[in-house]
């Protein structure tokens, strides 16, 4: 590859601009021109603080403008650390490697021209590929993170029960033996809790007596049956879909693979709370 001189000219402005002028220059056959176009407009995304697309999102999607300039502003390497870490979970260990290393050729190509006086790159490695969980490790990774209280009450639950989601969306406070940590006998089959449900379900429960264990955050329509509507906050009993949906998005940050998890992960009995 030609690390060539200062003798292209001035220099452009914009870096899709650089990296134009960069493979124009590049001894490359146009598949490995291609993978570098692709590899070097990826770090635009970082280079403005937002997330590289991924996926199908990528394809075709349009590149930020972003000043060459930018590459010697001493927050870039710490931008471009923060890009390479988001892509960790979803894009694999060589293609990290292969657009790290894209990125030094050229930015070493446009300090050969006087372009950019600084490495961007510099103290930039691939961090480490995450070690895929088993699953009662995913069981207790989901259990620590940061959630709001109604979720923790109903993963805690899940966990602690291994009942199914849907019975346990189904019930009513009136079903609940708080101090014995277990269903009334009416409310067959019995489930049994342990400490973490014990702890949450009265924090979740304060103020309310009757209704859904587990509601919706907004009041619910008109037309819900009385049994799925709680009498005191006028929402609507929380339904699987939308559990489902929130504990996928709050676990995707877990996933090596950016997709996140099901609720399933939970009633793993091998996993201790």
């Amino acid at each position: 590859m030609s690390k060539g001189r200062a003798t292209l000219g001035s220099a452009p402005v914009e870096y899709g601009a650089a990296v134009d002028r960069y493979l124009a220059a590049a001894d490359l056959g146009t598949a490995s021109r291609r993978i570098y176009r692709i590899s070097l407009l990826g770090w635009a995304w970082p280079l403005v603080d937002r997330r590289t697309p991924t996926g199908h999102d990528r394809r075709g999607a349009r590149p930020p403008a972003v000043p060459l300039a930018l590459l010697d502003d001493p927050s870039t390497p710490e931008r471009l650390r923060r890009g390479l870490s988001d892509r960790v979970p979803t894009a694999r260990p060589t293609t990290l490697t292969r657009e790290l290393a894209c990125l030094r050729a050229a930015s070493a190509w446009w300090r050969a021209q006087g372009w950019i006086t600084t490495d961007p790159t510099v103290g930039l490695t691939r961090p480490p590929t995450p070690v895929r969980l088993t699953a009662p490790d995913r069981a207790r990774a989901a259990l620590a993170l940061r959630a709001p209280l109604r979720e923790l009450a109903l993963w805690y639950l899940l966990h602690e029960s291994r009942a199914s989601v849907e019975r346990v969306l189904a019930l009513d406070i009136d079903h609940l033996d708080l101090p014995a940590r277990r269903t009334r006998r009416h409310a067959a089959p019995t489930l049994s809790w342990g400490q973490g449900t014990a702890r949450l379900l009265p924090l979740l429960l304060a103020g309310r007596t009757t209704g859904p264990v587990f509601v919706t955050a907004r009041r619910a329509p008109a037309t819900t049956p009385p049994g799925d509507r709680c009498p005191v906050t006028g929402r609507g009993r929380l339904s699987y879909r939308r559990a489902a949906e929130l504990f996928t998005a709050a676990t995707r940050p877990l996933d090596p693979s950016g997709r996140g998890w099901t609720l399933l992960v939970l009633r793993d009995r091998t996993a201790a709370p």
